[in-house]
């Protein structure tokens, strides 16, 4: 009892150094790319989109090295799902505003292409290389993509808006077009600044890496103590842990705490453009994660588990799909894409639950 109280408090530890350090690196690197010259609308299209996703890409680069195939996978794919059928679900259900119509149907667009390749590649059980320069060709549309999003959002005419649905406890106020802003406010250029958020950016690397070995520790060793797959605990507590702080904002930070205050002062992306970093997490997580756990693995092909080819790969196309298509033929999202996308997470959490594959 009192080693699984420890491999808890050890999961808790690793949730609270990947939320801190990725915050802090995200947010020192916007600003030291700011300092080198880079334009706010590359910064926006690029390393804002990838600081998003950086626990899961880090935990699932880890954990492929260390050929735990199973966390590797489940994290990526399971972080996507989540990101998608809660965070995103929940923002439909309970936020308004809007968002731009090109950028947001042609990234749910990517994030199905990236959903069919790993279906149509990894149906014999395993990541085929071709899959893999699939993946990582898609993972470069999504970056030009999102550059050119950024560039005609700050340059160009005003974009084709999708209203976001009205929740009846929504302030009253319209916010701001999401994805359509800079990252921040930058500081001056100075050796100081320089020197301090290059500081920040490889102290919250080092808290990332830190957190994330923790969250493998505790995760392999909560599978073997409690006689479960891997899988299981990628698909729960380790995705939804992830989730944690960008649902917080979704939520508009309930509970008030030291994070709201950590958060904000760590903001490296526009709050209305919280939509867009929730897709941007997920496709990264399909076409950035995956190809670069099965580049790390060094035994050969990635094994990708039953458990994650039946349940994880259809249900990211499904919410892809319920996500993009009703844009395209209305050009408007709805309340009820959130509580559709919404029962699907609740429904794929009950089946990893109650019915875990073991060929995972």
């Amino acid at each position: 009892m009192l080693y699984l109280v420890f491999l808890l408090l050890l999961y808790a530890l690793g949730l609270v150094l990947t939320a801190v350090g990725s915050r802090l690196a995200g947010r020192c690197a916007t600003w030291c790319c700011a300092l080198f010259g880079f334009p706010h609308w590359v910064v926006a299209g690029t390393v804002v989109g990838l600081c998003a996703a950086l626990p899961q890409l880090l935990l699932a680069f880890l954990a492929a090295g260390l050929s735990a195939t199973g966390l590797a996978v489940g994290v990526a794919l399971a972080g996507a799902v989540t990101d998608l059928g809660l965070a995103l679900a929940l923002f439909l259900l309970r936020r308004r505003g809007q968002v731009a119509f090109g950028e947001f149907t042609g990234k749910c667009a990517l994030l199905a292409a990236a959903a069919l390749v790993l279906a149509l590649f990894v149906r014999d059980g395993a990541l085929s290389y071709t899959g893999t320069g699939l993946l990582m060709a898609l993972f470069v549309v999504f970056v030009l993509h999102s550059i050119g999003c950024r560039y005609a959002a700050l340059t160009g005419g005003a974009p084709r808006l999708l209203a976001l649905p009205r929740s009846a406890d929504a302030p009253q106020s319209a916010a701001p077009p999401a994805g359509t802003g800079s990252t921040g406010t930058f500081p001056v250029m100075s050796v100081p600044n320089a020197l301090r958020n290059l500081g920040g950016v490889l102290g919250g690397l080092a808290l990332l890496a830190l957190g994330a070995r923790a969250l493998l520790a505790s995760a392999g060793r909560l599978a073997a103590a409690t006689g479960t797959i891997q899988a299981l605990w990628a698909a729960t507590l380790i995705s939804f842990g992830f989730c944690l702080p960008l649902l917080a904002e979704v939520l508009e930070h309930p509970f008030g705490t030291v994070w709201k205050v950590f958060s904000e002062r760590c903001r490296y992306y526009p709050a209305a453009s919280l939509p867009i970093q929730l897709l941007n997490s997920a496709i990264l997580n399909l076409t950035l994660a995956l190809p670069l756990s099965s580049l790390m693995y060094r035994a050969g092909r990635l094994p990708v588990g039953a458990q994650f080819r039946r349940y994880d790969v259809p249900l990211c196309l499904v919410l892809a799909l319920v996500l993009g298509v009703p844009p395209l033929a209305k050009k408007r999202l709805y309340r009820w894409q959130g509580a559709v996308c919404l029962a699907l997470y609740g429904l794929y959490l009950g089946i990893v639950l109650l019915a875990p594959n073991a060929g995972a």
